[in-house]
């Protein structure tokens, strides 16, 4: 069994990580902020965190689940190849995980429509493929 480079593994998890965190503050940003607004009039969220810390939490987060990925992607390479088409099924599946269940739920069960939970599960999903993807490009054994 062939080795991992930690190496390419860190760095593709801290270009992974920003990558992803480049996405989801552009989909907060640029898609959601408007919508955060007159959901928090209506009710259905709240005016302010209930953690305070949770922007530093959610970032750190991200760069976390890029390096679940990038070791992934570097485990599974070795046995499905390596490339883009493995980095795409790797991010697809963490995606999957890490953004249907919980907005499918937030969609089913709480009040704030599909807008928000749709483009909740786009970050996720979205950014893990991304993180993938680099995390593919920039490994090297």
């Amino acid at each position: 069994m062939t080795a991992i480079n930690r190496r390419s593994v860190w760095l593709g998890t801290l270009v992974g990580g920003l990558v992803w965190n480049v996405l989801g503050m552009a989909i907060q940003f640029g898609v959601l902020s408007k919508r955060y607004v007159s959901e928090q009039a209506a009710g259905h969220l709240l005016a302010a965190p209930r953690y305070s810390s949770f922007p530093v939490v959610w970032i750190a987060t991200l760069f976390v689940l890029a390096g679940i990925v990038s070791v992934l992607y570097a485990s599974v390479r070795t046995t499905c190849g390596a490339g883009p088409k493995t980095a795409l099924a790797v991010g697809m599946m963490v995606g999957f995980a890490a953004g249907f269940p919980g907005n499918f739920a937030s969609v089913t069960w709480s009040p704030v429509g599909r807008f928000l939970p749709f483009f909740w599960m786009v970050e996720m999903w979205g950014g893990a493929i991304l993180a993938a993807l680099t995390a593919g490009w920039l490994y090297r054994d």
